[in-house]
């Protein structure tokens, strides 16, 4: 069910709305996540490779799509308050409790796999980030802007 992604300050918004949103969203941020990870593969390959234009694209498209999560994460925190009403704390297992057990089976699966997905990403970055800084330090070291006791290989003689 792809349902509309409107802000939530519709005064129409149901609480069914909002839960139906809720698990729109989650399915979709699986397939965005699952994107990012391929985005931090490539440019793995492109570091290892020292591929400067294809990194300078693929920074540019993991940034935005970087930032829509980080907007739809704001929605889904927003949705999940909706869902629950300001007495509740904002929680996805406060989410499941209200689910019948079909439904509540599908979301926690998949935020399950969403949870996995965000920590998997997170450590590609990571990966990513020490390999570029690897390669800018052998480079400054090779070209004499090291550290301050060291002379690069081409440095003065």
């Amino acid at each position: 069910m792809s349902l509309s992604h409107a802000p939530m300050t519709a005064p129409s918004t149901t609480r069914a709305m909002a839960m139906a949103r809720l698990m729109d969203g989650v399915r979709a941020d699986l397939a965005s996540y699952e994107e990012l990870q391929r985005l931090l593969e490539a440019q793995f390959d492109a570091a290892l490779q020292h591929r400067s234009v294809q990194l300078a694209e693929l920074a540019d498209r993991i940034t935005a799509l970087v930032d829509a999560l980080d907007h739809q994460r704001r929605e889904r925190m927003a949705l999940v308050a909706r869902v629950l009403g300001a007495d509740e704390p904002p929680t996805m297992a406060g989410v499941l409790a209200l689910l019948n057990p079909a439904a509540r089976q599908t979301l926690a699966g998949w935020w399950r796999t969403l949870e996995a997905r965000v920590r998997e990403s997170k450590a590609l970055n990571a990966r990513n980030a020490r390999l570029m800084a690897d390669q800018r330090d052998i480079m400054q070291r090779v070209m004499g802007r090291g550290l301050e006791h060291e002379m690069g290989t081409y440095g003065p003689a």
